[in-house]
Order: structure tokens, then sequence, then C-alpha cells
């Protein structure tokens, strides 16, 4: 088992950048798959952007690709979340999860095992 914490999130303007980190604990670290994902309110919980175990591999949901970037360093057990110009849109609850399956459907939010508790990230106009 896993267990995942969300940090980072916060209020930020148009156009301003935030850095998401997700520590694990458990069991190791780079076996897993990991991945973001968002709900805003009122909305299902979408696909934001996927990296394999290696870190060879990422990625993203068409509506963040340019501005974000998602990282992992297995030293740390953290994965992370780099968003800039960020928009109004962007405006949700941020989860990573992980995944200790093959990756192959690293969209689908029920392929992952385990999640973390969500970090808020509110975009101001």
């Amino acid at each position: 088992q896993v267990q995942l914490v969300e940090s980072g999130g916060g209020l930020v303007q148009a156009g301003g950048s935030l850095r998401l980190s997700c520590a694990a604990s458990g069991r190791t670290f780079s076996s897993y798959n990991m991945g973001w994902f968002r709900q805003a309110p009122g909305k299902e919980r979408e696909f934001v952007a996927a990296i394999r175990r290696s870190g060879e591999f990422t990625y993203y949901a068409d509506s963040v690709k340019g501005r974000f970037t998602i990282s992992r360093d297995n030293a740390k057990n953290t994965v992370y979340l780099h968003m800039n110009s960020l928009r109004p849109e962007d405006t949700a609850v941020y989860f990573c999860a992980a995944d200790s399956g093959s990756g192959a459907r690293y969209y689908n939010k029920d392929h992952y095992d385990y999640w973390g508790q969500g970090t808020q990230v509110t975009v101001s106009s």
C-alpha cells in the first residue's frame, strides 16, 4: 500500500504559476505509474497528466498540453505538477494517484489504486 499527500495548491492570478507536489510513502514509489487528476465543483474528476514508473514517458490532457509539466523524483518519492499560464478554468481540486498496473490506460481514473486527499487550486481572473 502507498499513502499520497499533495501540497502546493493555492490562489493565483490568471497567467501565474504553481507547482504541486505529491509525496508518497509505503511501498516502493518507483513501482507505480503516477497521475494527476482534477475535479471542479459539479464536474467529473478528469485526467490532467501522467508519468510512467521510470519517468521516461509522460502524457497530458489536451487542455493542459504546453502549459503543465509532470515530473517525478524517485529518490524523493515525489511526483510534481508544474503549472504555468494558469487560467480560471484550471480552478479545481487536484489529486495525485498511483497505478500499480501497466499504465496503458493512464487517462482512466478507475485504473488507479491509490489517491491523495487533494489540494485546492484557485485561479482568479
